[in-house]
């Protein structure tokens, strides 16, 4: 029988830290396990994962179902969208078995790109690549989650641009729920040649279908911040959410933005591996972030000490202690008067 390919093409930015990359590792697991029950699914479905940050890569090729285990989403810095494109064009020369005049190849193959934010590189390259050569041989579905997602860059890949910007535990299993019937829906009209049906299936309780892009792009929402426990040298990531809080004044009420702690997430080495190499100084003010949580290593009680190279660190009471990040010993004092305006930090791409 002639397969239908499902690639997931996945954004696992900093800004994905957290609940959200657990949310979307169990949605891949329970997707395929609902399948696993659809007879049709089972006999005509293979999936594969690519995952993305600064980097893209193929996490999962392409097998059939009964045989495809959920890998776990790595987290890097950076949302290389060409990156991501140039991996899933590769993968579909790879992977995809065209139709010759000897033989029949495999059923038009199903993308469901997933995003939180907007792209770190210049995608016009691999956007171009794709809609000259590809688009009309796959159909893409690009989903935006939160509300810092690019849906200009989305719009230009493809018109299947869904909304899908709250993101409540209820509200993701509609997700779920959706992408499941949206590929039991193809598999089973594959036979007839429909082209892709998912789109008439959508809960718009919790998606929409963006038909124009918004005229502007909201303000970035997630500020990340990187640092090394200096007890074990383990990486962890500091993650800041935006929250509007009103200001009253004698006459008049203003909404102001600020940053509030969402957490601080152990990380793994290969985080740097999946970050985007080039250097760039992204920095914000200690004074926009509230909040500063201990190390999720060593339990230290702040997790938001900084070095002179620049970078963060854990402490507990010692006055000084060496760098996990450039092994020189360095001193610290608790801020003073002169220092309520607060200082620079270099952030993370998100």
């Amino acid at each position: 029988m002639r397969r239908l390919p499902v690639f997931f093409v996945l954004d696992c930015s900093e800004s994905m830290v957290g609940a959200n990359l657990k949310k979307m590792e169990g949605a891949v697991a329970a997707i395929v396990k609902s399948l696993r029950t659809d007879p049709q699914a089972l006999e005509t479905v293979f999936f594969s994962v690519i995952a993305f940050a600064g980097v893209a890569r193929t996490i999962a090729p392409l097998v059939e179902i009964v045989s495809f285990y959920p890998p776990k989403l790595p987290l890097g810095g950076g949302t290389n969208l060409g990156s991501a494109l140039d991996a899933l064009m590769g993968e579909i020369d790879r992977s995809v078995i065209k139709t010759t005049a000897e033989r029949k190849g495999d059923w038009r193959p199903i993308i469901y790109l997933v995003t939180d934010g907007r792209p770190t590189d210049n995608p016009s390259r691999a956007i171009e690549r794709w809609n000259s050569h590809y688009a009309k041989k796959a159909t893409l579905i690009a989903i935006g989650l939160g509300r810092s997602v690019d849906f200009t860059a989305l719009r230009r890949l493809t018109e299947n641009v869904i909304s899908f910007e709250d993101i409540k535990e209820s509200d993701f299993k509609k997700f779920i729920n959706w992408v499941t019937a949206s590929v039991v829906v193809q598999s089973k009209s594959v036979g007839d040649g429909t082209d892709f049906q998912g789109l008439r299936i959508l809960d718009k309780s919790v998606m929409k279908i963006i038909m124009e892009p918004p005229s502007t792009i909201a303000d970035e929402t997630v500020v990340t911040l990187i640092g090394r426990c200096q007890k074990t040298s383990r990486p962890y990531i500091i993650k800041y959410e935006q929250a509007m809080q009103d200001v009253v004044m004698k006459d008049f009420k203003v909404q102001v933005s600020r940053y509030e702690i969402a957490g601080c997430y152990p990380l793994e080495e290969d985080y740097f591996e999946w970050s985007d190499p080039r250097t760039v100084d992204l920095k914000v003010n200690t004074s926009e972030l509230f909040g500063a949580p201990g190390c999720p290593h060593c339990g230290a009680h702040t997790a938001f000490a900084v070095c002179g190279c620049g970078k963060l660190l854990c402490l507990n009471d010692a006055a000084s202690v060496v760098c996990p990040w450039c092994q020189k010993t360095v001193s610290f004092s608790s801020l003073g008067p002169d220092d309520e305006g607060g200082f620079e930090v270099r952030r993370g791409r998100g």
